[in-house]
């Protein structure tokens, strides 16, 4: 299995002041995620034998807004946004052009999320690991615009977060 760095940029300080050792929460998570899929998932990209990253932004509303109106046109906020690098149908075709793998980037923004976590009943902490998971798993070209496809997904959400010890999110009180 390849290495996977994860690089944090935390630009609103309000997520560490919030989830103390944030870098540890999104290590462990990707961990997680990275085993999971391992192990329940046939994801070529696992056997290239490259060095994988993924760049992960803790970011605010207002960069988030900005993100989301210039490459999907909604002039709103939203939890999280992810911007793949990979075109995962012709990766056979990629996978010899460079050494290392850039999966792609991840930006959170901080009120969204914590509104949603408050809303939810559940702690900041397993919202995040949650929406990191999800921005991960779109990133290795996952979706859930189609129905099936949202069942796949949710499906690994929700696996890896158990073995993570977080409920799942999907779930109705």
């Amino acid at each position: 299995m390849p290495k996977v760095n994860l690089n944090i940029d935390i630009e609103d300080l309000r997520w560490s002041a919030e989830i103390p050792a944030i870098e540890t929460a999104a290590e462990n998570t990707k961990n997680a995620l990275i085993n999971y899929m391992s192990d329940h998932a046939d994801i070529e990209i696992f056997e290239s034998n490259r060095d994988i990253s993924v760049n992960l932004c803790l970011s605010d509303d207002a960069h988030i807004r900005t993100l989301n109106r210039t490459f999907r046109g909604k002039d709103k906020p939203t939890n999280v946004l992810s911007f793949a690098n990979m075109d995962f149908t012709d990766f056979a075709a990629q996978n010899n052009l460079y050494n290392d793998i850039e999966l792609g980037d991840i930006i959170m923004a901080y009120e969204t999320t914590q509104q949603e976590a408050e809303t939810e009943h559940i702690t900041l902490h397993d919202h995040f690991c949650h929406l990191l998971v999800h921005g991960i798993l779109h990133l290795l070209g996952y979706d859930h615009i189609e129905a099936d496809e949202a069942e796949i997904m949710e499906g690994y959400e929700i696996s890896v977060l158990q073995t993570l010890n977080i409920a799942n999110p999907y779930e109705e009180e």
